[in-house]
């Protein structure tokens, strides 16, 4: 069943995976909702709700991915940190949480699924020194400024921070400082999903 509401979910957004990705994602919801009931990882519960609300609304981020390394701050049970790895087999994602329950989990995720591709570290944002990614992927972690100050040391030249948000954060982008530009700004329109969510794009102005 959770399998056919997935299918079916990806083809209301035009999302093509291949049969394993679909699978891996399964089992992914599988273990996240089975560690959920003791160690409280997420406040939705249904694993068919955890299809939409943390599934689909990682995956939406793919398309604008540029480049191969990652970091995934405040990534929580994984999100939408492990999403990616598993339809992006080819880059690689450092997941970052301060909470030890998380990082465990996200270690089964990686021994489970055989996921080769992604790096759970337990540690604050701030004392990450493995600098230089190409992406610092956020998603109801902070606010803009705090993303900006917490981690202006992890992108690369060109690295750019990825900001998932809901609502259009128009309070956010006008305390942006000089030293950042917006470079795009997505507005997704997810099927069965009655939230607004919005992509926020920024790059530190050269």
């Amino acid at each position: 069943m959770l399998k056919q509401n997935l299918d079916k979910l990806l083809h209301k957004n035009n999302i093509a995976l291949s049969e394993q990705q679909v699978n891996l994602l399964i089992d992914y919801v599988n273990l996240l909702a089975k560690w959920n009931k003791a160690y409280n990882l997420t406040s939705v519960r249904d694993p068919n709700e955890m299809l939409i609300k943390h599934i689909i609304d990682s995956l939406v981020v793919s398309p604008y991915l540029s480049g191969d390394k990652f970091i995934d701050v405040g990534t929580g049970p994984g999100l939408p940190g492990v999403p990616l790895a598993i339809i992006n087999p080819d880059k690689h994602f450092t997941l970052v949480d301060s909470l030890g329950k998380r990082i465990r989990f996200l270690k089964q995720v990686k021994f489970e699924l055989n996921l080769t591709n992604i790096d759970p570290i337990q540690r604050r944002v701030e004392e990450v020194k493995e600098i230089y990614f190409d992406g610092v992927i956020s998603r109801a972690f902070a606010s803009l400024q705090d993303m900006l100050s917490w981690c202006d040391h992890l992108p690369n030249q060109n690295g750019i921070f990825y900001a998932l948000k809901g609502q259009y954060p128009s309070e956010e982008l006008a305390l942006l400082q000089d030293t950042y530009k917006v470079e795009n700004i997505i507005c997704f329109n997810i099927a069965d999903m009655q939230a607004d969510r919005h992509l926020i794009m920024i790059k530190k102005a050269q």
